[in-house]
């Protein structure tokens, strides 16, 4: 067996010591501490399964020099079966050795944008704000709505929205870049296909212990919600809006009617916009050093083409294009999301033997 196997659950048993300890449950290194347990466990889970069942083929070797005929043949037929299992928990356990990006298990905030095209990027902004919606509900987490401008035909000028569950950056980081639209608008009497974009940027959340913010460098504004909501968005100022003065980020939300939990969400969102920027900060000055992980990585760049006339979706950093749009627009991202994480993968592995 690997030995960096035995590096790793002598890790995941220091983590749990630590996190039995009552003095680490309220310090700093907590959130980072469970959130290593959780990457961890899956990985020690198997290495301990792997050791089982080496252990399971030693004795069915032992029993391979019987005298007796059926219980040799009944030995030979099980340690067929122990060594497939043992060479697939191994070649399971070689992905794991791979090195992964710390901020995969992290929470996320999506913002989307409509780009050129007018109605029909919001409207197009609208559809993958259902996709991410459907695709999110398909994996059991669960989604927040923070902030929103709606357009006058159903779809979003600019929607803002957290998505809740272990490993959903994992899940959604492929989705950050300008995603392209060519269809016929239903307002388009002579059938000509219109091309539209919309930009999505993809944040994972930071806890409070990674981001510190000082109030001194806050402005806070307190102002009536729009949209949706009766009498409420009329009387109440529930609706909240931070500005970063140093860095001149702004953040708003406005989704919930409690004044105190707008506010929350919002700093929620400052935090992660101000972990990214510091993240891309760092990415910058690599940047020369290696090459990133799918493509540039820049949100600028068109990843992504999805054409009606001919149901395909074309995923430009891996040049693969992939059918059944309807299926994929309504939350079917699971073979993109794995041929971009198998592409990431080759990437990290040529990184690690590089040394880069």
């Amino acid at each position: 067996m690997n030995p960096k196997f035995e590096q790793i659950e002598n890790r995941f048993k220091v983590i749990n010591d630590r996190l039995a300890d009552p003095s680490v449950q309220g310090s700093a290194d907590f959130h980072e501490l469970v959130r290593e347990f959780k990457r961890l466990d899956p990985t020690v889970q198997k290495v301990r399964t792997l050791r089982r069942v080496e252990s399971e083929i030693h004795q069915a070797e032992g029993l391979l020099s019987s005298s007796e005929p059926d219980l040799k043949a009944l030995a030979e037929e099980e340690l067929k079966n122990l060594q497939t299992q043992s060479a697939a928990l191994a070649a399971e356990l070689e992905e794991y050795l791979i090195p992964r990006d710390p901020r995969d298990g992290r929470d996320v905030i999506i913002e989307i944008r409509a780009g050129t095209g007018g109605d029909e990027a919001a409207l197009f902004a609208g559809d993958l704000y259902r996709m991410y919606s459907r695709y999110a509900a398909e994996l059991g987490f669960a989604v927040e709505p923070y902030d929103s401008s709606p357009s006058g035909m159903g779809g979003f000028k600019e929607i803002v929205f957290g998505v809740r569950g272990n490993g959903a950056y994992s899940r959604f980081k492929y989705e950050s870049g300008v995603h392209r639209v060519q269809r016929v608008p239903d307002t388009e009497a002579s059938g000509r296909i219109h091309t539209s974009t919309a930009t999505v940027a993809v944040l994972p959340e930071a806890d409070e212990v990674e981001v510190s913010i000082n109030p001194a460098d806050l402005r806070i504004d307190t102002y009536r919600a729009s949209g949706a909501g009766g009498q409420h968005v009329n009387k109440t100022e529930s609706a909240i809006r931070i500005t970063h003065l140093p860095s001149g980020i702004v953040v708003a939300c406005q989704e919930e009617r409690s004044q105190m939990k707008n506010r929350a969400r919002a700093f929620s969102m400052l935090r992660a916009k101000m972990y990214q920027a510091e993240q891309e900060r760092i990415e910058s000055e690599r940047r020369d050093l290696r090459r990133s992980q799918v493509g540039t990585g820049e949100r600028t760049e068109k990843i992504r083409t999805y054409n009606f006339p001919q149901d395909r979706v074309t995923d430009h950093r891996i040049n693969q294009n992939f059918h059944n749009l309807p299926g994929i627009l309504e939350g079917r991202l699971g073979p993109l999301n794995s041929a971009l994480w198998e592409a990431e993968k080759a990437d990290r592995m040529a990184q690690a033997s590089s040394g880069l």
